[in-house]
C-alpha cells in the first residue's frame, strides 16, 4: 500500500514537536509506565539526562580495552603498530586487567557528558524551535538539530574534560597511577589544576562536530528510514523495530561522527600525554595525514558500534518511561489552544 500524501507531510515533521499520543508498547520486554511525562516538562528532560547518563556512561566504559589501544596508537606508532599487535602487546605487558585500566575516569566522565550531550540537546533543540517559530522549525529542522546539539556539546565537554585528561594519562603512561583515585592527585600536582583542562580546546574541536554530525545525521537517517524503507507510519510500529530503527541509525551516523573527528581526536590524546605539548608539536610529529588516518579503523569500529549502542539505550530508557523513541515520522502536532 502506498504513503499517503498527508503521511509524506507530516514526515517531514521534526521530532521535537511530538504528539503525546503513543502506542501501547505490546512487543517491547519492558512495560512503559501507565503515567506518562509531559513532553518539555522538568521531568521530561530528568528523563533525557538520565538517559543520556547511562547511554553515553556505560557504552564508552564497555569498550575501554579498545579505547586503550586507539590512544596507545596514536601516542607511540613505533610500538603499537596496528591493532592487532596493540592488543598483543597490552596483554603481554600488564595481562587481562590492562585492557581496563582508566575505566573509573572513563564512566564517570562520560556520564557527565552524556548526561548534558542529551538533556540540554533536547533543551537547545525545543529552544530553537520555539525561537524561529513552527513553520521555520520545520522548514530549517537541520540547523536546529546542529544547532542545539552543538550548543549542548559546548557544555558538556566542560564536565568531561577533567576525566578525559586522567584517563588519557592513566592509560598512556604505564607506572603513571592505577586509576582515578591516584591518577587525579598526581595529574593536579603536575599540571595544576587549570592543566585538567588544557585539552578542552582540542576536545570541543572534536567532539562538538562530532556531536552536530551524530544527532543531526541520526534524526536524518531515521527520518529517512521511516519514510522509505518501512511500509508503515512510525506510531504504528513496534516498539522493537523502533529501537531496531535508533539502533541502526546510530551506527551509521557514529561511523560518520569518527571520520569528521579523528584529526581532534588524535590531538587530544597527543595533548593530554605529553607536558607542555602544544597542537604543532602534535602536527609536525604525527603529520597531517597521520592527524586524519592514525587508528581510524579501529575508531570507526568503536564509534560506530558505541553510537548505536547509545541511542538503542537512550530510546530504550525513553520508552521505559513512557516517551516516544527519537526522530522519524511523526503524527502533526496538536493545534494550540
Amino acid at each position: 500500500m502506498g504513503v499517503s500524501k498527508d503521511w509524506q507531510r507530516q514526515s517531514l515533521v521534526p521530532s521535537f514537536v511530538y504528539s503525546q499520543t503513543q502506542t501501547a508498547v505490546k512487543s517491547f520486554p519492558i512495560e512503559a509506565p501507565k503515567e506518562k511525562i509531559k513532553m518539555y516538562s522538568p521531568a521530561f528532560y530528568a528523563a533525557c539526562t538520565t538517559g543520556g547518563i547511562l547511554s553515553c556512561g556505560l557504552t564508552h566504559m564497555s569498550v575501554t580495552p579498545l579505547d586503550l589501544v586507539k590512544c596507545n596508537m596514536q601516542i607511540d606508532p613505533a610500538k603499537y603498530k596496528n591493532i592487532s599487535s596493540g592488543f598483543g602487546i597490552l596483554l603481554k605487558e600488564q595481562g587481562v586487567k590492562g585492557f581496563f585500566r582508566g575505566w573509573v575516569p572513563t564512566l564517570l566522565g562520560y556520564s557527565a557528558q552524556g548526561a548534558c550531550k542529551f538533556g540540554f540537546y533536547e533543551f537547545f533543540k525545543k529552544y530553537y524551535s520555539d525561537m524561529v517559530g513552527a513553520e521555520n522549525a520545520v522548514k530549517y529542522k537541520t540547523f536546529i538539530y546542529l544547532a542545539g546539539s552543538a550548543s549542548a556539546e559546548v557544555i558538556a565537554d566542560i564536565a568531561l574534560c577533567p576525566m578525559e585528561a586522567v584517563k588519557v594519562r592513566v592509560q598512556t603512561q604505564p607506572g603513571f597511577a592505577r586509576g582515578l583515585s591516584d591518577g587525579l592527585p598526581k595529574f593536579v600536582k603536575s599540571e595544576g589544576p587549570l592543566g585538567l583542562y588544557k585539552g578542552l580546546v582540542p576536545l570541543w574541536g572534536r567532539q562538538i562536530p562530532y556531536t552536530m554530525m551524530k544527532f543531526a545525521s541520526f534524526e536524518t537517517i531515521v527520518e529517512m528510514l521511516y519514510k522509505y524503507a518501512i511500509p508503515r507510519p512510525k506510531e504504528q510500529c513496534t516498539k522493537s523495530l523502533q529501537l531496531g530503527v535508533s539502533f541502526a541509525g546510530g551506527y551509521v551516523a557514529g561511523v560518520l561522527c569518527a571520520v569528521v573527528s579523528h584529526p581532534a581526536d588524535n590531538l587530544v590524546s597527543f595533548l593530554n600525554n605529553a607536558k607542555g605539548a602544544t597542537a604543532g608539536d602534535a602536527v609536525r610529529q604525527l603529520g597531517l595525514w597521520g592527524l586524519f588516518t592514525r587508528g581510524l579503523p579501529l575508531r570507526i569500529v568503536m564509534i560506530g558500534t558505541l553510537t548505536g549502542s547509545q541511542w538503542g539505550i537512550y530510546d530504550a530508557f525513553k520508552v521505559f518511561v513512557g516517551l516516544p523513541t527519537t526522530g522519524g515520522a511523526t503524527p502533526a502536532p496538536a493545534a494550540s489552544k
